[in-house]
């Protein structure tokens, strides 16, 4: 009788992707994260406080640092991964533009794209009602009320806006539901119930939500794709699944990222070798 195929542990399947540094990898992200102060809006950042680190100067120790808040009740400064940082602003948001961010919640990249609108439209979008109700709470805190009138908070399915809204948005941000093996790692309880599939499943999900992004942006406007995953198959794999697919309607912009490596179609920033992320993006171009 042949014994049933073993299931891989996380260790076992990551390890298979990286094998010659699996073990520095998985240190890097049981580490305490790097993260960046960014000063939002009218916020000076040397007046955000006496310890304001400013990027690319990055601390595992700025959650402690206190907010003070100005005359409109907004805080002075947003605490965020600066590989997050860096990967929203490659969507290089002009004044006038329609703006998707598609999957937005917790909403720090909402604030980097929503910090170049002038007369434009931010559609902050998140279907989960838990985390829309923290977007909306970050939109209040750090966004003044005249830009917060052209930022729109919404609660659909991402993967409809193609159908729903065909060619509606100049710029759209993908920050797609990912495995996040840092977070998975620090949970005994999704260590323990992890398997292979979850990463295919979420790469399905993740071509899903491209294929109706692609179908919501503009001919010529441009989307940026992004997770917080180590797998291939949710990286360059989604992205290469569109090309073969969707080849005549879409195009890679390559472009060389401070703290990232390129991969085959995108870039990469990995804790071991910088310090900060996991944050895989890629650029893409509606033809």
């Amino acid at each position: 009788m042949k014994q049933k195929n073993k299931k891989l542990s996380f260790d076992e399947y990551y390890s298979n992707l990286y094998p010659e540094n699996w073990e520095t990898v998985k240190e890097a992200l049981l580490a305490a994260e790097n993260q960046m102060i960014r000063a939002c809006f009218n916020a000076s950042p040397a007046s955000t406080t006496e310890k304001i680190l400013d990027f690319p100067k990055f601390s595992s120790e700025l959650s402690a640092l206190p907010h003070k808040r100005d005359s409109e009740n907004l805080k002075n400064y947003y605490v965020m991964d600066p590989a997050s940082y860096i990967c929203a602003s490659q969507l290089e948001i002009e004044p006038s533009d329609k703006v998707l961010d598609m999957c937005a919640a917790p909403g720090g990249k909402t604030l980097i794209l929503a910090e170049s609108l002038a007369g434009g439209e931010l559609w902050s979008n998140e279907i989960s009602p838990s985390r829309r109700d923290r977007l909306k709470q970050v939109i209040i805190d750090y966004i003044p009320k005249e830009t917060r009138s052209h930022v729109f908070i919404k609660g659909k399915d991402g993967l409809k806006y193609g159908i729903n809204f065909p060619d509606e948005f100049d710029k759209i941000l993908l920050d797609a539901p990912c495995s996040s093996e840092r977070h998975v790692l620090k949970d005994p309880k999704e260590l323990e119930t992890w398997g292979p599939k979850r990463t295919k499943k979420l790469a399905g999900i993740q071509y899903g939500l491209l294929c109706s992004a692609l179908l919501a942006c503009k001919s010529g406007g441009e989307i940026v794709y992004s997770t917080c995953s180590l797998s291939p198959l949710e990286n360059d794999g989604v992205i290469e699944k569109l090309l073969n697919k969707k080849g005549d309607q879409v195009e890679v912009i390559t472009k060389e990222v401070e703290y990232f490596e390129k991969t085959k179609y995108g870039n990469i920033s990995l804790p071991h070798q910088f310090g900060i992320g996991p944050i895989y993006f890629c650029k893409l171009k509606k033809i």
